[in-house]
């Protein structure tokens, strides 16, 4: 009787095991489901004659590429650049507009992100510090957003409170100096803020003194000029963005005014930058005008992309991964006018394109042994798209 009322124990705990690993099964597929599908958000330009009325949203199926759902997620004055908080549950946004509320400042956003992943509701708003801000960057930990203020040529730095807004600010430093291009570099122009990838320093590139300048983050968010505080690129290069490789011992500037992207080496220690070589990002024989909009390297650390705005193409460049150096691999149609900005999904199957003066976003499959970029179906419509985020995963 004890031996039948073990075997029955037995079998009914089998059973239920199987039902067990048949629903965890059933919900792994279905999160498998889930997690081939990313929400992808648009900084655009309102200002002007654009009929972009703020930030959009999309989703991008990581299986085939296809772009879809595309709307106003929320109206917003020239939300040129966003950012994502580390959880994924708040947004932050720059409004590149040189008066706030009367003074003579842009703005910055904070934003909660619904359940769909897609709706954005907005938690404050606050002065950036200076005019036209440009770009903006949340630090790992998600204690500050930094905001890099082109008109003003300055750089600032906001808490995160606990519910995702933003509170007073806590750090600000102003650049001086100029470069020798008299109609952009007249004054100082901090164009972007990015963290290192152990988010142990700040880099921010300005586009107005040819120098990347490098920041530490004080206890209350304050910046601290970091030791040695400084790199200086080629003067009249014009520092734009820069990217690290995944390791964090290379970093890449693109640089706008003579389209080019330097090389440094990067010591994660100290935060020194040691120049390795300069390339250019046009193909032989191209005399028109062109300027360079962003860099990224893809997450495997294998292939490094920059937009060239007039030549309308993404350069490519295969990335010696022990010296950093690199070799170009070709140029690719950005599929419109004018891409200002571009992003690679996190699993780095795909490019999005974001074509300024075309109103459009394409969308471009990366072959992952050659870097080519091969487009998938037509180009989405998004006005005056700037700048391309994703959000995580499912």
């Amino acid at each position: 009787m004890i031996a039948k009322l073990d075997r029955r124990t037995v079998l009914l705990g089998l059973a239920a095991g199987g039902v067990i690993a048949c629903a965890r099964r059933g919900k792994e597929s279905a999160d498998s489901d889930r997690a081939r599908v990313v929400t992808v958000f648009f900084g655009t330009y309102t200002s002007g004659d654009s009929p972009s009325k703020g930030i959009y949203t999309g989703r991008l199926d990581l299986d085939t590429g296809a772009l879809t759902s595309v709307a106003l997620a929320t109206s917003s004055a020239d939300p040129s650049y966003v950012a994502l908080h580390p959880s994924g549950r708040f947004l932050y946004a720059v409004n590149e507009v040189a008066d706030f509320e009367g003074i003579a400042s842009g703005g910055v956003e904070a934003f909660a992100i619904g359940p769909s992943g897609t709706a954005l509701r907005r938690l404050n708003q606050v002065a950036s510090g200076g005019g036209a801000p440009c770009h903006l960057a949340v630090d790992r930990l998600a204690t500050v957003v930094v905001v890099a203020n082109y008109g003003g040529g300055s750089v600032a730095s906001f808490p995160i409170q606990a519910d995702g807004s933003l509170g007073s600010r806590a750090g600000f430093v102003q650049h001086e100096g100029r470069g020798p291009n008299r109609q952009r570099q007249e004054a100082a122009h901090a164009h972007l803020a990015a963290f290192d990838p152990a988010a142990r320093r700040l880099f921010v590139c300005d586009l107005g003194i040819d120098q990347v300048r490098v920041y530490g983050l004080g206890p209350t968010g304050a910046l601290v000029p970091n030791v040695p505080p400084s790199v200086s690129l080629r003067p009249g290069a014009g520092p734009r963005h820069l990217a690290f490789a995944p390791s964090g011992r290379f970093v890449y500037v693109n640089n706008e005014l003579d389209s080019t992207v330097t090389v440094f080496t990067h010591d994660p220690d100290t935060g020194t930058m040691s120049m390795v070589e300069t390339v250019t990002t046009l193909p032989a024989g191209f005399s028109g005008s062109n300027s360079t909009a962003h860099v990224q390297v893809t997450p495997d650390g294998k292939f490094l992309y920059v937009s060239n705005r007039g030549h309308d193409s993404l350069a490519i460049f295969r990335i010696d991964e022990r010296a950093g150096r690199l070799t170009i691999a070709g140029h690719t149609s950005s599929g419109g006018k004018t891409p200002r900005d571009f992003g690679i999904d996190p699993t780095g199957s795909f490019l999005l394109a974001a074509n300024q003066a075309s109103d459009n976003v394409v969308v471009l499959r990366i072959d992952h042994q050659t870097g080519a970029l091969a487009p998938v179906g037509q180009p989405v419509s998004v006005p005056r798209p700037v700048c391309v985020v994703f959000g995580t995963l499912g």
